[in-house]
């Protein structure tokens, strides 16, 4: 499916809105504006093409800091006056060097869990390539794979133990170990989730559901 540019519904500027998020995690990183030249150049560059309301000319995403935007898919609103464009991005989306240019939290009744396997998986990658002393990432490094493997065995047998005591805390801790040992063991065989990921979606059956409100 491509995208039908004079479908789209532009303000009285030529603009609309386009939420850009970060395709492996689903952290919105910023919001910014589009004209029908800018997605052009977003649609055959496959980075990311803005107009800037302020200077009133079309910018490149990452052309003077290099942290450029892949575009990975884009999709469209139900009123067709909003795009979402999903990345990948090469380094911080927000001016301030942050990650996202929403960081500042207006209110949060509990913290957001949607990033924290991505976060143990960067820290993963991380204590592999600068180890630290009293680590334990480092130590199971250090030991290689076959202590990885004893581990991942372990848990495995842990998880069925408490399951079978049918204890919601020992469970959700065991599978806690368990799927933190596998990381570890993806890093190491060069796994990365987006392959799990894939071979999931292969399983599924594509289906879309519509509901009338």
């Amino acid at each position: 499916m491509t995208l039908d540019i004079n479908a789209l519904k532009f303000d009285d500027k030529g603009l609309l809105p386009a939420i850009v998020q970060d395709d492996r995690t689903g952290e919105v990183l910023m919001l910014a504006y589009m004209n029908k030249d800018a997605i052009e150049k977003t649609l055959e560059t496959n980075e990311t093409w803005f107009y800037s309301r302020s200077r009133q000319e079309l910018w490149n995403k990452g052309a003077t800091s290099g942290n450029r935007q892949q575009v990975k898919r884009i999709s469209v609103d139900c009123d067709q006056d909003t795009l979402l464009i999903q990345v990948t991005p090469q380094g911080p989306a927000c001016h301030t060097g942050r990650k996202t240019c929403f960081f500042t939290k207006a209110m949060e009744q509990e913290e957001s869990l949607r990033e924290v396997v991505y976060e143990v998986i960067d820290e993963i990658a991380d204590r592999k390539e600068y180890p630290v002393e009293g680590s334990y990432t480092t130590y199971l490094f250090n030991e290689g794979i076959d202590k990885v493997l004893k581990k991942v065995g372990e848990e495995s047998t842990e998880v069925v133990i408490g399951a079978k005591n049918a204890d919601k805390e020992e469970v959700s801790n065991e599978i806690a170990d368990l799927i933190y040992h596998t990381l570890v063991l993806m890093n190491i065989l060069d796994v990365d989730l987006s392959d799990v990921q894939q071979v999931l979606r292969k399983r599924r059956p594509k289906k879309e559901v519509l509901r009338n409100e």
